[in-house]
């Protein structure tokens, strides 16, 4: 991802929220999401991301399509210095975002996202790729359990436009010949 995919990383992120989450957030919450606002939160955090995260973007024919993000695990237990991790490499990776243009979901665009960043979290030396996903979002869960997630059994709920929703959070090993083949679609990575 470049400074110059901004603002159709955004449209993509805020119209995937928009078709994702119907009826699993306060519609009155999705109807007020903006994609100037979002490209303008963006831009303003584009130059201070930390160089451990990686924002991938799908494009077809000269166009974002997609966009994922990966970097360290956040959570406390599985994050840098937890206890059941070696000191000081981290080896847990997320897998942050992952958002496809909605009238391409089903075309290979979200299974080239996921190569992409399942390669570049085993170029970090991430040994497992964790997310998190809203427990009724089934569409996404289905497609993270194709790609080799479990849940762990963590739960965590936010609250989103004054309802609770709650996530889970999903977990995959990663070793060399566990990288998929990415489809058609191509992939520019950047930190």
């Amino acid at each position: 991802m470049t400074a110059a995919d901004v603002d159709a990383v955004s449209a993509v992120r805020v119209r995937g929220w928009q078709k994702a989450y119907r009826g699993l957030m306060p519609q009155a919450y999705l109807d007020a999401m903006s994609v100037a606002a979002d490209a303008e939160r963006r831009r303003s955090r584009f130059g201070r991301r930390s160089p451990e995260v990686s924002d991938l973007v799908a494009e077809r024919d000269g166009a974002v399509v997609g966009w994922a993000s990966v970097g360290p695990a956040r959570d406390p237990d599985i994050a840098p210095g937890a206890e059941e991790l070696p000191a000081p490499r981290p080896t847990a990776g997320e897998l942050l975002a992952l958002y496809v243009a909605p009238d391409l979901i089903g075309t290979g665009v979200g299974r080239a996202l996921m190569a992409a960043g399942t390669a570049d979290a085993q170029a970090k030396g991430f040994h497992t790729l964790y997310l998190w996903v809203v427990r009724g979002n089934t569409r996404a869960r289905r497609f993270y359990e194709r790609a080799g997630f479990v849940p762990d059994g963590a739960e965590e709920a936010h609250e989103v436009g004054g309802r609770s929703v709650p996530e889970l959070r999903y977990r995959r090993r990663l070793t060399p010949e566990s990288a998929p083949p990415a489809p058609g679609s191509s992939s520019r990575a950047g930190s």
